[in-house]
């Protein structure tokens, strides 16, 4: 049976490799063809008063597509998406293998989520860098801003030492205020929600309150302060914050490498857990928890992040 499923597999990669087909757009296709829910006004009106928070796969598979969209990385999706139909195919494989139909489902969803996570746990290497490039650009453009009380010149003289993503951003606000809008207020307003950041939208809200009053400027630097209060702070409960996942990442070795330990110790009792009904329910138990824990354990370990 697994021969059989490793050849199907096999013979239909091949079929589109010889029509020159990418799998990955044709995913992609059939994502965006897929028929959509339209909403009636009552249902409109019942999500804006009670918003439905999204659950299990749903919100992983959402919140990811959120940070791919926050990191100018939403072309990557439909990748994912193909990494995770074929991962899904891999823990069918590996179920097939064991002979354990009841373990065949749990691997399926458990491996389509992997690479889903995966984005969920770059994203908090991504957010502190992200923090550390915003505290070293805003606090040089509000030093200037204060010396000179001219936002645009202050961005324009220090746009030269900023990085990706926020060169790009006020490359975008210098390009709309000196080429398209003459209006700082509304082009700041415009750049205020390209990086989901408290602080970075506060600063915002505190320059646009200084266009029209000069001595707010001493509110700037405190608030670019918070950055470097954040960095301390994580660098002193940095080893707090990462524990549980070390301690999770030593405990799943344990889990994972529980049959070849029985394997090794008593052979009878890891015929029993591989062969028989109780055996192979106990794995399919043990992959539900792991599969749960990993998945808690990368929602709870994240990085300090500022909230007003």
């Amino acid at each position: 049976m697994t021969l059989y499923l490793v050849a199907f597999i096999l013979i239909m990669f091949g079929i589109l490799y010889l029509l020159h087909i990418s799998l990955v757009n044709m995913l992609s296709s059939a994502f965006r063809s897929m028929p959509k829910h339209r909403k009636n006004m009552r249902e409109k009106i019942n999500n804006s008063l009670h918003p439905k928070k999204a659950h299990g796969v749903h919100a992983i598979i959402q919140e990811s597509r959120i940070i791919l969209q926050s990191t100018n990385q939403s072309n990557r999706f439909s990748s994912i998406c193909l990494a995770s139909i074929m991962l899904m195919v891999v823990g069918i494989l590996i179920a097939s293998l064991l002979n354990n139909i009841i373990l065949m489902p749990v691997l399926a969803v458990g491996f389509a989520l992997i690479p889903f996570l995966y984005i969920l746990l770059s994203a908090f290497g991504y957010h502190r860098r992200l923090n550390r490039e915003l505290e070293t650009s805003l606090s040089l453009i509000t030093m200037q801003y204060i010396q000179s009380e001219n936002i645009v010149k202050a961005v324009k003289d220090n746009i030269e030492y900023f990085h990706s993503p926020v060169k790009g951003i006020f490359q975008k606000f210098l390009a709309q205020v000196t080429l398209i809008n003459s209006n700082v207020n509304q082009e700041l307003m415009n750049i205020r929600g390209s990086i989901n950041n408290d602080v970075w939208r506060e600063w915002i809200d505190a320059v646009i309150s200084c266009q029209s009053n000069r001595n707010l400027k001493s509110t700037l630097m405190p608030i670019v302060d918070k950055f470097s209060d954040m960095r301390i702070v994580s660098s002193e409960v940095n080893l707090e914050l990462y524990g549980p996942f070390k301690e999770f990442v030593f405990t799943a070795l344990f889990l994972l490498l529980e049959p070849v330990f029985l394997w090794t110790q008593n052979k009878d009792w890891y015929s029993i857990l591989m062969n028989t009904l109780a055996g192979k329910i106990i794995l399919a138990a043990d992959a539900i928890i792991f599969f749960i824990c990993l998945v808690r354990v990368i929602k709870l370990t994240r990085p300090l992040e500022y909230q007003r």
